[in-house]
């Protein structure tokens, strides 16, 4: 049987290419079978991973503490690259400011659940809160800007990344109202206990990606400069932070 290989499911249609041929790309370092699957949403790849159908993962920072500390994963290497969060509206919204908004505001939301996590904390100065707002459901962040867009919402909460990748024709009809700035908060990839005994391996082989031109290519692809190391105690002190703001 294969190794399964997955990742978050709020990553750009733009980069499922590039996370096939970084399956390729594992394989062959790895010397071993490795399926990469995909999931519509994170319900479906939680059941996954609480099916121990999952080895290998990119996953979000909310994720990582069920992963480490309830599945036995590990980190193998981060991006470095932070995980914020915007909050927009329609680019002619009367809204300025978080402190504007009002009671009964319509929030259009992916079920992504650090990015759902943390837009509701930046709601606070407005004294808002999931039982005072209508949180809509959506199943990509292009969704979330269409109900924006469409007036089926009066805010959207972005993974800033995927805020900045939207087409210049839809970010013309949006507004970013505030992004947060924490820094320290990121995916990972991570490896469970199958292939615990090859983490420093994997580690050694991800970091050295930027040094080849090929490699460096295809870190491009995904979005990524350089995987950076990830060890035990950072891994849990970015767990630490998402649960302390989770409560």
């Amino acid at each position: 049987m294969p190794y399964q290989f997955t990742v978050s499911p709020d990553f750009g249609p733009n980069q499922l290419a590039g996370w096939h041929i970084f399956n390729t790309w594992l394989q062959r370092q790895l010397d071993t079978d490795i399926h990469f699957e995909t999931y519509d949403s994170f319900e479906a790849q939680r059941q996954a991973i609480d099916e121990d159908n999952v080895d290998i993962i990119y996953a979000n920072p909310y994720d990582a503490s069920f992963l480490v500390r309830e599945k036995g994963f590990v980190a193998a290497a981060t991006p470095q690259k932070p995980d914020e969060t915007t909050i927009a509206v329609l680019v002619d919204s009367p809204v300025q400011e978080i402190e504007a908004l009002t009671p009964g505001s319509k929030i259009a939301q992916t079920n992504d659940p650090d990015i759902s996590m943390m837009g509701m904390l930046m709601l606070e100065p407005a004294n808002l809160n999931a039982g005072n707002t209508t949180a809509i459901h959506q199943d990509s962040y292009i969704q979330v800007a269409k109900a924006l867009i469409q007036g089926k919402a009066d805010i959207g909460f972005f993974l800033s990344e995927a805020f900045d990748e939207l087409s210049s024709l839809v970010k013309s009809q949006l507004r970013p109202l505030v992004s947060s700035d924490i820094q320290i908060v990121s995916h990972a990839l991570l490896i469970g206990p199958k292939l615990a005994d090859r983490k420093e391996e994997l580690t050694n082989k991800l970091t050295s990606m930027d040094a080849d031109p090929q490699d460096k290519s295809l870190l491009q692809s995904l979005g990524f400069e350089k995987w950076a190391p990830m060890d035990e105690d950072e891994m849990e002190f970015m767990i630490d932070l998402i649960e302390a703001l989770a409560a």
